[in-house]
């Protein structure tokens, strides 16, 4: 069974959520979208509910015997680990610190010399352009909700029913146009899913001349 595309692109899913985010027009919030392909679903979030886009950047900190398998996260503020991470403290150090260097970069790369806006007592809207698993964005949260957020909400344009159960058990909103009956990937409810360069997200954020 094919399933049909339900988003045209990234900036047409971000325009679908907008319908069920109009409360939030002119709070005192903030969007965060999840780079780099949750920047074109947020920016038409941003404008029309008239908030300020910034990135959330976090970044998984891998087993020392499996990278691929996370044991914890890491973002330029804060740090989850997994209880049972079976890593030694001086591991988990070195790692913390490798990685802010490596999100330090990046923030630059994306944001110039803008400091991140405090998140204390605002209403935060983090934006991704979809979630299989939502492992990463469950840190994520853990680490946002540590600097004491007014509200959390997390809108995505499509998740799997197990993402969608789990993220909306650990946030106060959990908003996603679409969770279908079966899921593979993210990119099969999109007919354009193409990449989403460092160049396409600069020029997103930049501010209008």
């Amino acid at each position: 069974m094919s399933s049909q595309p339900i988003f045209q692109d990234r900036i047409d899913a971000g325009l679908a959520l907008c319908q069920h985010l109009q409360h939030y027009k002119n709070v005192d919030g903030i969007v965060l979208a999840v780079p780099r392909g949750g920047v074109p679903v947020a920016l038409p979030i941003a404008k029309i509910l008239q908030l300020p886009l910034e990135l959330i950047l976090s970044k998984k900190i891998g087993h020392p015997m499996h990278k691929e398998f996370a044991i914890g996260a890491v973002s330029l503020t804060g740090q989850v680990i997994s209880p049972n991470a079976f890593a030694s403290d001086e591991y988990i150090q070195q790692e913390t610190l490798h990685i802010r260097e490596q999100l330090r970069a990046m923030y630059k790369k994306f944001m110039g010399n803008k400091p991140p806006t405090p998140v204390k007592g605002k209403v935060v809207i983090i934006v991704d352009d979809g979630v299989a698993t939502g492992h990463t964005l469950l840190s994520t949260i853990e680490m946002i909700k540590n600097e004491a957020p007014k509200k959390m909400v997390i809108a995505v344009p499509v998740a799997s029913k197990q993402a969608a159960q789990k993220l909306s058990e650990v946030v106060d909103e959990f908003v996603c146009a679409w969770v279908p009956s079966h899921f593979r990937s993210v990119g099969e409810f999109y007919s354009d899913f193409t990449q989403v360069s460092d160049e396409d997200v600069i020029t997103m954020l930049s501010p209008p001349k």
